[in-house]
């Protein structure tokens, strides 16, 4: 109760889904438009839509192994501009190292377990 943990991976996409200015408000007309809407949301989701727990890269781009190189580049112009106007920066504003492991809901060992009691007789 009160934890969203019984499907992380579905309920990040409900998430992302329901804040995305094209959701419908309205049923679709038929089963063709409500497949064609899909198909472009998993086209943004993968192709465009830049994820903050891999470093703002697209899916596409971390599994076509393109995200190490984007980082880089990322983390030479943060440097770059801190060089210039030092005033402007107290520090990195955004860590640019990959990401190997993703966890939409890691493991908490804090989190107690609801003890069970027994009724006795």
């Amino acid at each position: 109760p009160s934890v969203s943990n019984d499907n992380p991976y579905v309920e990040s996409a409900f998430r992302t889904l329901k804040y995305r200015p094209q959701l419908p408000v309205k049923p679709f007309e038929n089963l063709l438009a409500a497949r064609r809407w899909v198909t472009d949301l998993a086209h943004w989701y993968n192709h465009e839509h830049r994820h903050s727990a891999i470093g703002f890269v697209t899916p596409a781009q971390r599994h076509a192994g393109l995200d190490g190189t984007l980082l880089e580049q990322r983390a030479l112009v943060y440097e770059r501009a801190c060089q210039e106007n030092p005033q402007r920066w107290s520090k990195l504003a955004r860590q640019w190292a990959h990401v190997d492991v993703v966890h939409l809901n890691p493991e908490n060992t804090h989190i107690k377990e609801p003890q069970h009691t027994q009724k006795t007789a």
